[in-house]
């Protein structure tokens, strides 16, 4: 029921009690009732009368079937049911599988990295003090604050929050980091710090001591986009842009001695989507020849032979072209590059002219979603945007770019679960002593028995890229190693 009413209304609330109320008009027996609120007072279903615990029981299947009666016919009216049966459903079982899998971690490679963290966040730290002449708590956002616009005026229209101290967001940083170098080191330091607390010291306390193994929980109705997610630890989560961020990888290791990863990863699928669904001719194209899209990109928008594209063009034509999945404004594009703002408009201009199908599906998308208030995947995965048509600029805008880009990450979304379950049947089929562990963003990682390495190099990139047809060539590459790193 939970995940029917996932597809029915994906921003919503899944609970059984919040759909009861919703949708019978009925309010269940809390849990709180029978054993108290969360926390260490909180009693044991054990210790609950029978009669009371029957009654609970009971309530909660009977409410269950009652809200099916409800979701089929919802599920029927807006054609959601070979999702729901053929995508969704059938996902349970393979997430099961890999959350009882689980992946072993190298406590050793954690426990260097902890050590190597400290050492160079308090360098880091001893930096910032320098630079702001003055010693203050680095964690505190108020002292920060009154340091970075009180002491070094680093910005003059600084804005406070309610409270009356000074923002100092990561947002607020990132826009200051061109103009002093301190900013950076802050941004460095925070980094450093989340990446200790939230994994490295972190992930040594979810091992579970029966396995040896850490066992994530993948989420299949929390990502309004269709995405999965995941929790103790997030694996979705793991900062992948910086050095001491792939690292944590590292830790990921094979489970025994007769096992190495294998990790196999969509290639640039959005863009790929993105070309599909605008049916642009050069995109496409350059997809079918294997071309260097971001190079094909860069020779377009800046009018030069693809052989003398410099590392630059590439780099600013990467940037628009995924920013452009997302609805990159010229400021956030400006942003992005550290360039001004009229040079990231040409760029985001030149790029619609030498791309006018991209261009063409994003007014199409956005002119749909205001006639419908939705948008839909390649499964037919709907995304409610009840803002579209607000009087209020900045919610509408908002909405503008989830119709652009809902249904493209939703579509690579809707490819990656197909995929998931096909590798899975023929995994069991083929009997494979080889396990599917980790499903991170466009990737899936395997513990693979050494005996099986070339048997899953040679099928597993085929079944992924074959999931769902589609207008251009999906690629997948595939990489092995002794760490999730070195597969990836």
């Amino acid at each position: 029921t939970m995940l029917a009413h996932y597809l029915i209304d994906a921003d919503g609330k899944h609970s059984m009690d919040w759909l009861a109320k919703q949708y019978l008009n009925y309010d269940p027996v809390s849990i709180t009732d029978l054993i108290g609120k969360k926390g260490k007072n909180q009693g044991n279903m054990r210790d609950v009368d029978e009669d009371e615990v029957t009654a609970y029981a009971s309530e909660d299947a009977d409410i269950t079937l009652r809200l099916k009666a409800e979701f089929d016919p919802l599920l029927k009216e807006n054609s959601l049911e070979k999702l729901f049966d053929e995508v969704e459903n059938p996902l349970i079982n393979v997430l099961a599988d890999m959350e009882f899998e689980g992946v072993r971690i190298d406590m050793e490679s954690l426990a260097e990295m902890s050590l190597l963290l400290e050492k160079e966040s308090k360098e880091i730290e001893n930096k910032v003090y320098e630079m702001a002449g003055v010693r203050f708590n680095l964690a505190s956002p108020k002292q920060l604050g009154e340091v970075l616009f009180d002491k070094l005026k680093l910005d003059p229209k600084a804005k406070k929050t309610k409270t009356g101290q000074y923002a100092t967001g990561e947002e607020v940083l990132s826009k200051l980091a061109h103009d002093h170098e301190i900013i950076q080191n802050i941004l460095d330091f925070r980094q450093m710090v989340k990446l200790k607390s939230t994994y490295v010291d972190a992930l040594p306390t979810m091992i579970n001591s029966k396995t040896g193994r850490v066992h994530t929980t993948y989420n299949q109705f929390v990502a309004a986009t269709g995405r999965l997610s995941s929790i103790n630890p997030n694996l979705q989560n793991i900062p992948i842009r910086t050095e001491r961020g792939r690292e944590i990888r590292k830790a990921f290791v094979p489970r025994d001695e007769n096992h190495i990863l294998l990790a196999a990863d969509y290639s640039q699928i959005e863009l790929r989507i993105m070309a599909a669904f605008s049916g642009d001719e050069s995109m496409i194209e350059a997809f079918k020849t294997g071309r260097d899209i971001h190079a094909t990109t860069a020779a377009k928008i800046f009018q030069v032979p693809l052989e003398e594209v410099t590392s630059d063009m590439r780099r600013k034509a990467k940037t628009a072209n995924f920013g452009i999945i997302y609805g990159i404004s010229a400021f956030g594009l400006s942003q992005r590059l550290s360039i001004p703002r009229g040079e990231a408009k040409e760029i985001i201009d030149s790029y619609f002219k030498e791309f006018p199908a991209v261009k063409e599906y994003m007014d199409g998308a956005i002119e749909k979603a205001r006639a419908n208030e939705y948008v839909e995947t390649i499964l037919g995965r709907r995304r409610y945007l009840r803002d579209i048509n607000s009087r209020n600029a900045t919610m509408r805008g908002f909405a503008e770019r989830n119709a652009i880009n809902a249904p493209i990450q939703g579509s690579a979304a809707d490819l990656i679960k197909v995929a998931m379950i096909d590798v899975h049947q023929w995994m069991k089929k083929e009997k494979l002593k080889s396990k599917m562990i980790l499903q991170v963003h466009d990737e899936l990682v395997f513990d693979a028995h050494k005996d099986e390495v070339e048997i899953l190099k040679a099928n597993v990139p085929s079944l992924m890229s074959n999931a769902i047809k589609m207008a251009v060539p999906v690629e997948v590459e595939v990489g092995t190693g002794t760490d999730w790193l070195q597969a990836h």
